[in-house]
């Protein structure tokens, strides 16, 4: 394999079409939101993009065959829009390859008819909020003034965009094609579901589809909660050199 490659399993062309990209990133929550929006909206694989710029080694399955590291393209038939849901292992390693995978999607997204690319990354903080803010960086004014009516900030977030959730915007803007990355305020440090479960409300309200967040819901709670264990063993931990009458309590470690 020179270079990414779709293979397509079906052919098809939406109307209405949007691109929801959830690939690992930053909290793993972009993972989250696309394999949830996959399963629980019952997609239909209909593509499977492959790639010399991810890592050169194959996963070994549970019965007993092994396969690729590739990226999925999953098709959801909604009231308003045609959704393609593209989640998958791994992002390209190298520059040059997230370039290379970025254009393959984006020739292959127009040639099937989607109109707006929406990606899901994380926005690290390096803090846990009880109420996380979801952020937003739009090529588009209309989709600005859209989300930000559903409570989505904008213009807050500072630095870079490392990966697809930030490519895939800006090269479909070349290519005529609106976009908008959405990141879930998020530590970084560890798998964000309450960041993830947010997300997945946003687009929801805003691609009018309905979805069940009970599994979602459930997860976040028991992260939380593991969460707030570390949160407080930590604490623990930086107080007990400090507290008066602790013997054998060194400054060196």
């Amino acid at each position: 394999m020179r270079e990414t490659i779709i293979i397509e399993k079906e052919k098809i062309k939406v109307k209405k079409g949007v691109l929801v990209v959830g690939l690992p990133g930053i909290g793993l929550i972009g993972r989250v939101v696309g394999r949830y929006l996959a399963e629980e909206l019952k997609g239909k694989k209909i593509a499977d993009l492959y790639s010399p710029h991810f890592p050169h080694q194959v996963f070994m399955t549970k019965k007993g065959g092994l396969r690729l590291i590739n990226n999925r393209f999953y098709w959801v038939k909604g009231k308003k829009y045609d959704l393609i849901v593209l989640t998958g292992d791994i992002q390209a390693m190298s520059t040059v390859g997230q370039y290379e995978v970025a254009s393959a999607i984006i020739e292959y997204s127009k040639r099937i008819g989607i109109n707006l690319i929406v990606t899901v990354g994380g926005y690290s903080t390096g803090r846990v909020n009880e109420h996380r803010k979801i952020f937003a960086v739009t090529t588009s004014k209309s989709l600005l003034s859209r989300f930000k009516k559903l409570g989505v900030v904008f213009g807050e977030a500072r630095g870079s965009i490392v990966g697809a959730a930030g490519l895939l915007p800006a090269m479909g803007k070349l290519q005529g094609v609106h976009g908008i990355c959405v990141m879930g305020e998020t530590h970084g440090g560890y798998v964000d579901v309450t960041a993830a479960k947010n997300i997945v409300e946003l687009l929801s309200t805003y691609l009018d589809f309905e979805i069940d967040l009970k599994k979602l819901e459930e997860k976040a709670k028991e992260s939380e909660k593991v969460l707030k264990k570390i949160e407080e063993e930590v604490q623990r931990s930086m107080i007990a050199p400090y507290e008066p009458g602790k013997k054998g309590v060194s400054y060196i470690r």
